[in-house]
């Protein structure tokens, strides 16, 4: 490893994983840790972010957890005041978190959509609300969000409130990048394409119908490299977008897809 995050303090928001295996969160809590960043790996499940502790503290690494609802302002307020606490700075704030919900306007109910738009748009806005003073005293920090290649491309099937909510993370992170570049801090967004990670199954299952290794193999068959993508693909671009590597890449919108996003059909 180039250790390209030594000295950073890190802030993963959704830093556990929603079943076996690696989440995109997960993978990127120790991929920071493994380039040299103290990590809090924040999450709603406290076993989810202890396992990720695990894992970061076997290599060497320095990690602290923190339970928080990533849609509560006071909870968001408490996870920064945290890692002030635990680690004396806040370099690095990763917002990884996601919830989905097939349908379109007629079939969402509005406590659903109330829900979910909490959950993946008002998470990066109240984690930003409280992140962003302490960068800006530091005079230097990187926002780096997630939203989905479905923000801007029709997955093949609705999904009203999760393409709202994800086609406003890019606007709202596109916004603070420009309002904060000229203070040192950065902000950019990536959009993940298909992906073969533990938030998939549930969903997608009611989505494709079948078993779910017909599925997966469906969804293999639409990806221009003819496989899906992991957890490390997003993580590895999160490390960049987070690094000095990218000290002049601010605002931007980078899909992680496999070259998906330019195809027609």
């Amino acid at each position: 490893m180039s250790k390209r995050l030594t000295g950073k303090v890190a802030v993963v928001v959704g830093a556990g994983s929603s079943g076996p295996g690696w989440g995109t969160g997960k993978a990127s809590a120790v991929l920071f840790a493994r380039e040299g960043a103290k990590v809090l790996a924040v999450d709603l499940n406290e076993a989810a972010a202890a396992e990720t502790k695990r894992l970061i503290d076997a290599e060497g690494g320095a990690c602290a957890t923190f339970r928080a609802d990533a849609s509560s302002a006071a909870d968001n307020a408490a996870m920064v005041e945290a890692c002030l606490r635990d680690f004396g700075r806040l370099d690095v704030l990763h917002v990884n978190v996601g919830v989905v919900e097939l349908g379109g306007p007629v079939e969402i109910e509005e406590a659903s959509w109330d829900r979910l738009l909490a959950v993946n748009l008002k998470s990066v806005y109240l984690a930003a609300k409280h992140a962003l003073p302490v960068m800006e005293r530091q005079g230097a920090g990187a926002i780096v969000t997630v939203s989905s290649l479905a923000a801007i491309r029709y997955p093949g099937f609705p999904q009203a409130s999760y393409v709202a909510s994800k086609s406003a993370v890019i606007g709202l992170t596109q916004n603070i990048a420009l309002a904060y570049a000229a203070k040192g801090i950065r902000a950019n967004c990536i959009l993940p394409g298909l992906l073969n990670t533990p938030m998939i199954v549930k969903p997608m299952r009611a989505a494709y119908g079948g078993e779910f290794e017909q599925m997966i193999e469906r969804r293999n068959a639409q990806s221009p490299t003819g496989r899906m993508g992991d957890a490390w693909d997003v993580a590895h671009a999160a490390l960049y977008l987070a690094s000095e590597e990218a000290k002049y890449v601010n605002g931007v919108a980078l899909p992680v897809d496999g070259g998906l996003a330019c195809r027609f059909a």
